[in-house]
Parts: structure tokens; sequence; C-alpha cells
């Protein structure tokens, strides 16, 4: 008689689930990165944007409307000045766009700051948030109104215009941003020279 062996087919296992868990492992990860460079993104926007507010009001209340006073001679100074326009006296007679501009920068640092995993990256996009919201404030609750308030500036440097503590957070973050984006770092903390280097040996 012959004995009844079990099918070779019915040992092989199902693979569908192998399959599906390193995705699902590596969207874990992807999300856990996210939150590690968030809270980063946030702090130094937040440092920046009680810096920014703290010389500010201390502009106002020490410094006179047109008085200057020198650090380093007449090559560095304290001078008071309302500025209507962007970072540096720039486009003084649009203040309500730059407003808008300034909102919509906010929001858009904050929906990449939630998948973010660069480090960098979060340096720099957390320079801008700071400085942006620095500004957003004064065109909010500074006069002549809402949407049309004048940004203080209070800091002279040679012949360079005017300029504030967001100024400088706002234009220092961007250059490390373009910086970055030029030497091939990407927000999700590959560099684009090696993983094109990579696919092309596989």
């Amino acid at each position: 008689m012959s004995e009844d062996r079990p099918s070779d087919n019915a040992a092989v296992p199902e693979t569908g689930d192998d399959t599906a868990a390193p995705a699902t492992d590596a969207a874990d990860e992807t999300k856990l990165a996210g939150r590690r460079r968030l809270p980063l993104l946030l702090i130094i926007a937040a440092v920046l944007f009680g810096l920014d507010l703290l010389t500010k009001c201390l502009a106002v209340a020490l410094i006179e409307p047109g008085e200057s006073v020198p650090i380093i001679g007449d090559f560095a100074r304290f001078t008071l000045v309302r500025n209507p326009g962007a970072a540096f006296s720039m486009a003084t007679g649009m203040t309500w766009l730059l407003t808008l501009i300034a909102v919509a920068v906010v929001i858009g640092v904050i929906r990449i700051g939630r998948t973010l995993r660069s480090l960098w990256w979060a340096i720099g996009l957390g320079m801008v948030l700071g400085g942006a919201l620095g500004n957003l404030v004064d065109r909010f609750f500074r006069s002549p109104g809402p949407l049309q308030g004048h940004v203080v500036d209070f800091v002279a440097i040679g012949w360079w215009p005017v300029f504030n503590v967001a100024d400088s957070a706002i234009v220092c973050g961007a250059i490390l941003l373009v910086a970055l984006t030029v030497f091939g770092f990407e927000p999700d903390g590959t560099r684009s020279g090696r993983k094109n280097t990579s696919e092309e040996s596989a």
C-alpha cells in the first residue's frame, strides 16, 4: 500500500504579509523621523520669534524716532525706522500683499515640516518661520492697522538698509536652503547625487 504524503504545494507559505511588512515599516520610520525634525523646527522658530519681539520692544522703548545710537562709530548703529515694505525696505507700497505672502510662507513651512527628515532643512526652515512670524505680528498689530502695520527696523550697518532680527533670520535661512538645494541635500534627509549613483549601480 502506498502511504499518503502531504502535497508539496500545501507546505508553501503565503507571502502576501511578507511583502506588505517592509512598506509599513518604511512608512512608520518616515513618520517618526518627521516628528523628530518638526519639534526642532518649531523650537528654532520660537526662539527667533521671541528674540525679535523682545528686541523690537526694547528699540521702541529706548530709541527715539530719527535718533541714531552709534555702536561701532558710524559703521554700525541703532536707528528706529517704521518699514511698510518687505525685508530691507523693499516693496514699500504693497504692505497688504506682503502680509498675505508671509501668511502663506508660515503655512507652507509648517506643512513641509510635518514630513521633514533633514536636520539642516529643519534649521533653515525654522529660521524662515521665526522671521516670518516676527514681522507678521507687526503687520497685524502695529499702526496703521491690520494687514497694513509697519515693521520695526532698528539695526543699521554701513550702506545696508535698516533691518531687524526677523529680517536677518529670513535672509540667513533662505541662503541656507538655497545652499542645501544647490549641493543636493533633500528635505527627506537624502542627497540627490548619492541617490542617483545608487540607482545606476542597481
